[in-house]
């Protein structure tokens, strides 16, 4: 179950990733996409705590919670801590990208690693595949996506490195801990 809180890129991303064979033979995503006034990340995990209290592990009928969300520059989404400390008290995992989601749509075709704020990561994402606006064609990321995983790890690997502190560990994105679940063995 992955709830997230943006409208059209994300579903759109999570709706490719479920058509591909290798996720669609052992994986059901379900996506919950959250949105509207005062969704933020924290209302994101309120919500996906909720669905894993409804739906504990060992019953069987959901087998992980995931929330996917950003962090935003230049202002960040408020109490981004308490969110990240909710979920991980209540078995919900993250996957959390920063500045926000079009850098990891950007790390399918060519590493990042300087920061970067909403507006550049968007206008870098678009230097690559050329969309107009919000929504993604699946076809032009989903053969991508071990690369992006590779680099997103990568960049994980620096910022632990250096001791770059959340949310100062701009760019990140925590996609690949996603891919790395529902495609245990790529």
């Amino acid at each position: 179950m992955v709830f997230c809180e943006g409208r059209t890129t994300e579903p759109d991303y999570l709706r490719s990733l479920k058509r591909e064979p290798a996720v669609r033979e052992i994986a059901a995503v379900d996506i919950r996409i959250e949105n509207g006034n005062g969704v933020v990340p924290l209302t994101l995990v309120k919500r996906a705590v909720d669905a894993r209290v409804r739906n504990p592990r060992d019953q069987g009928a959901v087998d992980d919670v995931w929330c996917l969300f950003d962090v935003e520059w230049p202002k960040n989404h408020p109490n981004l801590q308490e969110a990240i400390d909710r979920a991980e008290s209540n078995d919900v995992h993250l996957a959390i990208s920063n500045p926000c989601f079009e850098l990891w749509l950007a790390l399918h075709f060519d590493d990042h690693a300087a920061w970067l704020d909403n507006e550049a990561a968007g206008k870098l994402r678009r230097k690559h595949d050329r969309s107009t606006g919000k929504g993604l064609d699946g076809t032009l990321y989903m053969p991508r996506r071990a690369a992006a995983a590779a680099r997103a790890l990568a960049l994980a690997a620096k910022h632990e490195g250096d001791g770059t502190l959340f949310p100062h560990d701009n760019p990140s994105s925590g996609m690949y801990r996603f891919l790395e679940a529902i495609e245990p063995n790529k």
